[in-house]
């Protein structure tokens, strides 16, 4: 059983992972179901367990969107964008 974390062959019906200490047993985001870490669909419901379930991005405020593009930009330059 491969841990989905570090990949490490961990022996079957462990719980946790020897090398990283992953919790070996996933769940389904689409009904819960307690899965194998090998799946590649959940067996109750069909769910693909493929890519995991990502959330649509937030939607961020001005200010977040403003604050990350200073990391990017000179000092003092979106002060002078924004006037």
């Amino acid at each position: 059983m491969n841990c989905p974390e570090c990949r490490y062959e961990n022996r079957v019906g462990a719980k946790f992972c020897k090398k990283c200490g992953k919790k070996l047993e996933l769940v389904c985001p689409q009904c819960g179901n307690k899965v194998e870490p090998d799946s590649v669909f959940c067996d109750e419901c069909g769910n693909s367990l493929s890519s995991p379930s990502a959330q649509p991005p937030q939607d961020l405020s001005f200010d977040e969107k403003l604050e990350k593009i200073q990391k990017y930009l000179p000092n003092g330059l979106t002060d002078k964008i924004l006037a």
